[in-house]
């Protein structure tokens, strides 16, 4: 982050930038300057660059954090982050395409070294009009990317610039520029007392743990009966059929539950099973070895 001065200073190592890095392709001298477009070209070539507006940055406008405590102590300071839009010009003769040779130049520094390099930041902080820029010491770095601007876009750009004529130009936009407050924020106070609980699970205070969740009804099963229509057989006797049909959640504890109530189920389950044999059995002998009786009940 960085003070009021980081405007300008951006707009001043791009300059050097420009400046520094214009050579082999052109050998001959060429001025800088970090103003608007003229009115009438000037003689000598020229690469203007002009910061034309600033606007808030979208991504990092929303993302300051609350600067002050409840009792209005400041805990950080504010911070402003900013977009920068310049207007690169270059001016030349055009019988030998000075400028679009300039135009050449500029694209080919600033797609090489999109991002603001340290020392120019200081080299231009040396000019007596920033002193006192502390845009150097930033952690956040300025890069340089390139505006697509249509013909309606640019025209109404230049329709600002009153009695301006046009030459050829580009757009970058500077990003992320941040301006902080001039307040500094109180230190925080050291920490005089450490406290460290260790509790077990049910204890006051202590987090209570995780309950197993019951099983649900997919997971215990659903009772299936078997009827005679699907299966093309008929049971052979009432007890048989019921044995069939038994739900499963009669037979089969659910899961989860306490081995002593899966045993007694079991153990149930078990004695019901043997008390229908049983009683099926002796049905069917009392029936079978009655003396004198035929198949169709009556006696022989």
């Amino acid at each position: 982050m960085s003070n009021a001065l980081a405007i300008a200073t951006v707009t001043q190592a791009l300059a050097l930038l420009i400046e520094s890095n214009l050579g082999p392709e052109m050998d001959i001298a060429v001025k800088v300057e970090t103003r608007k477009p003229p009115a009438e070209p000037p003689a000598e070539p020229t690469v203007n660059v002009f910061l034309y507006q600033v606007t808030p940055n979208a991504s990092m406008r929303h993302t300051d954090l609350p600067t002050r405590a409840a009792d209005g102590t400041l805990v950080k300071r504010p911070a402003a982050p900013l977009d920068l839009h310049y207007l690169i010009s270059a001016y030349g003769e055009e019988a030998e395409l000075v400028s679009q040779r300039l135009i050449g130049c500029v694209v080919r520094t600033l797609h090489e070294i999109p991002v603001l390099p340290e020392e120019l930041i200081e080299l231009a902080a040396e000019r007596p009009y920033l002193a006192g820029s502390d845009l150097a010491a930033s952690a956040q770095k300025v890069r340089f990317t390139p505006t697509v601007m249509d013909i309606d876009e640019t025209s109404k750009l230049w329709g600002m610039l009153h009695h301006t004529p046009y030459t050829l130009s580009v757009a970058y936009q500077a990003s992320l520029v941040l301006i902080e407050g001039r307040e500094r924020p109180v230190p925080a106070k050291p920490v005089e007392r450490r406290t460290v609980r260790a509790l077990p699970f049910g204890a006051p205070g202590a987090p209570v743990p995780p309950v197993a969740g019951e099983p649900s009804d997919a997971e215990s099963g659903d009772t299936v009966t078997v009827t005679e229509k699907e299966t093309g057989t008929k049971p052979e006797s009432r007890a048989e059929s019921d044995t069939e049909t038994t739900p499963e959640s009669e037979t089969k504890p659910k899961t989860g539950a306490p081995a002593k109530k899966r045993a007694a189920s079991r153990t149930a389950t078990a004695k019901t099973s043997a008390k229908r044999a049983a009683s099926t059995s002796r049905t069917r002998t009392h029936t079978r070895g009655k003396p004198g009786t035929g198949d169709d009940g009556t006696e022989s």
